[in-house]
């Protein structure tokens, strides 16, 4: 895999059936590593190692209704009171991080109403905070 816009961390991996598998601390198991994933293990070491979110308020790839629908968001990151503090969406490296991306985190967050959003495809990272009182989002340089 190739490298990415995040600090270095360690992974384990294994190999079954000719398939190579990354350990998910969040989901406590090991699970197909593709490039997607790649960058999501990514995400879950840096909101752990560097941003030093707790590992219990964080959820990985979970379903969620969205206009009768089951989707799955990438990353989670709740607040201790129960509400959505981050929500994340993960590209693969070659995905270009568009329009129409930032549309997808935003009617997954229709349902989430988190209180920042992170877009990433490993490369580049785009963090956003919402402001639902007044209909706006302002973009930051980090997560606080």
């Amino acid at each position: 895999m190739r490298d990415l816009n995040f600090p270095k961390f360690e992974f384990r991996f294994k190999i079954n059936e000719n398939k190579r598998f990354i350990f998910d601390e969040i989901r406590k198991k090991y699970v197909l590593l593709t490039p997607e994933e790649w960058v999501r293990q990514h995400v879950v070491r840096f909101l752990i190692d560097v941003k030093n979110y707790p590992k219990s308020y964080i959820n990985v790839e979970k379903v969620v209704k969205i206009n009768n629908m089951n989707k799955r968001y990438d990353v989670v990151v709740f607040a201790p009171n129960g509400s959505i503090f981050l929500l994340v969406e993960c590209k693969e490296p070659n995905v270009k991080i568009n329009q129409t991306v930032f549309d997808q985190i935003a009617r997954y967050n229709l349902s989430l109403n988190a209180a920042f959003l992170m877009v990433t495809n490993g490369l580049n990272h785009y963090y956003c905070k919402l402001d639902y009182k007044n209909s706006k989002y302002q973009f930051l340089a980090d997560l606080p």
